[in-house]
C-alpha cells in the first residue's frame, strides 16, 4: 500500500536542494536511478506527468523508497494535480501558472512549485501560495536573472530549473536560489543506457559538492 500520507520532508531538500527530473524514461531505469539517488544522498525526484506510466511510476517510487520525495511535474490542469497525489506525489511541480492548482495544494498543504518567468509571474506564483517558484527555463536566463529578480522580491524563493549543470549550479547558490531542478544533465544518459550506476553515483555527487557550502 502506497504511503500516501507520508508528508514531503523539508530537511532532506535542505539536505540536498536538487529536483532530480524523470521525463520519458523506463520503469526499469527510473528505479535504478531512484536507487544510486538515495546512495549518493539526494532526495528528491520529480515524474513528469508527460512521461508514460507516471502515476504508476510515483505509487511505484513511493513503496519502493519511502524515504525519498516524490512528486509530479509537468502538471498543467487540476485533474493532473488531483491524480498525481491520489498516486502518492508529494510535492508538485508545474511549468506554467495555474491559479486553481496552486490553491488546491495550498490548502492541501503540499508543496507546489509553479513554473514563472518574469518578475510579475514569479510575485503572483508566490503570492498564490507557492513553496517556491521555479523559475523556467532558466537557460537562457542564468544566474544573474536570479540576482536581479531577488533584490527587489528577497523574500521569494526561487528554484530555477533548465540550463542547470555541475558546471554553473554553484553560482545559482551564490546569488541566492534555494534549490534547482535538473534534468538531462544530472541524469547522464549515456550512464543510464550503460547502466553505469557506479558512474552515475559518483556524478550524483560530484555535483552534489559544488553546493555543500550552500546547504543545510
Amino acid at each position: 500500500m502506497t504511503q500516501i500520507n507520508t508528508p514531503f520532508s523539508w530537511s532532506l531538500f535542505n539536505n540536498a536542494p536538487i529536483v532530480g527530473i524523470i521525463r520519458g524514461l523506463t520503469k526499469e531505469n527510473t528505479l535504478d536511478i531512484a536507487k544510486t539517488f538515495l546512495e549518493a544522498e539526494l532526495y528528491t525526484l520529480e515524474v513528469t506527468m508527460n512521461t508514460d506510466g507516471a502515476t504508476q511510476l510515483i505509487s511505484e517510487l513511493r513503496n519502493q523508497f519511502p524515504t525519498l520525495n516524490v512528486g509530479a511535474g509537468t502538471v498543467c490542469t487540476i485533474n493532473d494535480c488531483e491524480t498525481a497525489i491520489a498516486s502518492g506525489a508529494q510535492f508538485i511541480v508545474t511549468p506554467i501558472i495555474d491559479e486553481e492548482v496552486i490553491q488546491y495544494c495550498v490548502a492541501k498543504n503540499i508543496p507546489i512549485f509553479p513554473g514563472a518567468y518574469t518578475p510579475s509571474e514569479i510575485h503572483k506564483a508566490w503570492s498564490l501560495g507557492a513553496s517556491a517558484v521555479k523559475v523556467f527555463p532558466a537557460t537562457q536566463l542564468g544566474p544573474k536573472y536570479i540576482k536581479d529578480v531577488l533584490a527587489p522580491l528577497n523574500e521569494i524563493k526561487l528554484l530555477p530549473t533548465g540550463g542547470v549543470s555541475k558546471e554553473n549550479i554553484a553560482s545559482f547558490f551564490k546569488v541566492g536560489a534555494i534549490g534547482v531542478g535538473m534534468g538531462s544533465s544530472l541524469l547522464h544518459k549515456q550512464y543510464v543506457e550503460s547502466k553505469n550506476f557506479t558512474a552515475l553515483k559518483e556524478h550524483f555527487i560530484q555535483i552534489k559538492q559544488q553546493i555543500q557550502d550552500f546547504t543545510t
